[in-house]
Order: structure tokens, then C-alpha cells, then sequence
């Protein structure tokens, strides 16, 4: 099989404060004419994708790019070429949004989409757009299961929608009975949930999917069989190996020393951001953080924020 050229593409996930998303529809005279994809565009030579989005986005919509923030990285081969798409989330511009180089445009919102036919590059990008921009873990181990249970009870009503087991301190059968407790509440509240390292014990209490260490991500050669999967990375290089797997997101860190890593020092945001980039799957920030630090987040390139002990103590909407 030939190698094609990798093509470089800007694209925008434009997003309106209640959660809408824009799509536009490609023009008859263009490869997959009537399909639906988001806006962008080719980056030119010389040019960074940030300068590649704020033009494109002019040229086609008319608006002026006030935040992109950098998103998710993914490629994909097509007839015509070898596409490798930089997703910027678009949160503030500038201008109504016109229409010059699609045959339509239209918003969408992430748990209901309803045009098609999508281009093949973006259908990861929609399972993505579902997730959350806050993922809680447990610590029953320090809390109580009891009272873990009722905080867990209380963050779901309030709007937690995806949630970690990680309990390695309890005993087997305390931890396997508190997982399957967990999971029923989740249940409940429709929210997803997945259990650290064990995918047997995930599969017996019904969870979503399994959470992998960065040491058996190392070792891991296939993705396992679950619905959702995720992994823990500390650096470039694991989460390139996340992508590869096919996690569907990853948390990266410590960006602040946490009490529960207290030997690990923070990196601290720069560090973050310049690790990052625009990484090849959702990936969110960890390591003495809460659901407040997830503008910062989102600015430094992460979908959004995972938390332990500021999972149970604090307000913020977790939305």
C-alpha cells in the first residue's frame, strides 16, 4: 500500500453556553459531498494550528476565534489522503456564525445528534464530546464505606456522571461488596463507571469498564473488552500508548502534589500543557485538584478534571 502524505487539518468543536456543538455539511463538489463534519480547515506551511484555526473559522464563518482551547488529536485514513486533525474547543467568539463553504449548518448536542451520515474521522470525536468534564474516584478506605456511599449518593444527585472504584486498601470482600453497592447507585443516576486495574472484579459487579495503571498499560497489547476504558499516564509517551490501546480517555498528572501521591511532586500547569499538546485522546488533569481547576484545565489542553478527596468536600458543578 502507498504512503500518502499526512494531511494537517485544524478543526472546531464550536460550542454554545448551553452545550450545543456546530456541524456543517459538506458541499457537493468535495469528497464525501453530504456527509457532516466540523468546521476547519488545512494548516499551511509554516503555520501553527491555533493561527490555522483562527483563519479558517474567519474565512468560512465569519466569526473571530476569541478561546480555542486545544482538545484531542486524531487521524485517519481516506481515499484521497491521510488526514491528521488537530480538535480545538471553541468556547467564546466573536460574530454570527454564516454560511460559505457548506451546503448546511446546524447544532447539535452531544447525547442526541441527529444528522448523517458523519465523516468516518469524527465518529471517536462525538463518544468523546459524551464525556464529562469531571471524573470522581473513590477512597472509601479513609472515608468509610458507609459514609463514601453516602457522598457518592449526594455528588450523583448534584450531577456526577462518571465515577472511578479505587479501593486497593480494602479487603476483597469489603471491596467487591462496596464496588457492587457503588455501581447500583450509578445505575440510579445514569452516570458511567469503572473499576481500577481488576476486569474481572468490574465485569462481576456490572461495571462500565476498567481504569488501567500506567504499569499495565505498559504490558497491555489489546484493548480490554469493555465498553468504556481508560488509563492512568505520566507521560508523552504513555499517552501515545493510551491512543494506541484505544482508551477512550486518560488522566495525566500530578500537576499539584496530592495527598495521596504525597512522594510525587506536581508539575505544575506549564509542565502539563507542554506535556499534553493536543493529546491523541480526552485526557484529564490529577493531582491536588478539584471541579474548580477545570477551566485552567481546558485551557492547558485537558478535557477536564479528575479528583479523590475534593470529589466528596466541595459544590462546584460537576456537570
Amino acid at each position: 500500500m502507498t504512503n500518502k502524505k499526512i494531511i494537517d487539518v485544524a478543526a472546531a468543536v464550536i460550542e454554545r453556553e448551553d452545550g450545543a456543538y456546530l456541524l456543517g455539511q459538506r458541499a457537493p463538489d468535495t469528497f464525501y459531498p453530504g456527509y457532516w463534519e466540523f468546521p476547519g480547515g488545512k494548516i499551511e506551511a509554516g503555520e501553527s494550528a491555533h493561527a490555522a484555526l483562527v483563519r479558517e473559522l474567519h474565512e468560512e464563518l465569519e466569526i473571530e476565534v476569541l478561546r480555542a482551547d486545544p482538545w484531542l488529536r486524531r487521524e485517519h485514513r481516506y481515499e484521497h489522503g491521510h488526514v491528521r486533525l488537530q480538535f480545538f474547543r471553541v468556547r467564546a467568539w466573536r460574530g454570527e456564525c454564516k454560511d460559505h463553504v457548506h451546503s448546511a449548518l446546524t447544532w447539535q448536542r452531544p447525547a442526541a445528534p441527529y444528522v448523517a451520515p458523519m465523516l468516518p474521522a469524527n465518529a471517536s470525536v462525538l463518544k468523546a464530546l459524551e464525556l464529562p468534564p469531571f471524573y470522581a474516584i473513590t477512597h472509601a478506605a479513609e472515608l468509610g464505606a458507609t459514609h463514601q456511599l453516602a457522598a457518592l449518593d449526594e455528588a450523583l444527585r448534584r450531577g456526577l456522571k462518571l465515577l472511578q472504584l479505587r479501593e486497593p486498601d480494602l479487603t476483597p470482600t469489603a471491596r467487591a461488596d462496596f464496588y457492587a453497592r457503588a455501581v447500583e447507585l450509578c445505575r440510579r443516576a445514569d452516570a458511567r463507571v469503572l473499576v481500577n486495574r481488576d476486569a474481572e472484579l468490574a465485569r462481576r459487579v456490572g461495571a462500565d469498564g476498567v481504569h488501567l495503571s500506567s504499569a499495565q498499560l505498559a504490558v497491555c497489547t489489546q484493548r480490554p473488552d469493555f465498553p468504556l476504558v481508560a488509563a492512568s499516564c505520566h507521560s508523552p509517551a504513555e499517552l501515545e500508548q493510551a491512543a494506541r490501546l484505544g482508551c477512550d480517555f486518560t488522566v495525566y498528572g500530578p500537576v499539584e502534589t496530592s495527598a495521596t501521591h504525597p512522594e510525587r511532586n506536581g508539575i505544575g500547569w506549564d509542565a502539563f500543557a507542554a506535556q499534553l499538546s493536543v493529546p491523541p485522546a480526552p485526557t484529564f488533569a490529577l493531582g491536588g485538584l478539584s471541579a474548580q481547576d477545570i477551566d485552567i484545565a481546558r485551557r492547558c489542553g485537558a478535557h477536564g478534571v479528575a479528583a479523590i478527596r475534593s470529589a466528596w468536600s466541595d459544590r462546584a458543578e460537576r456537570r
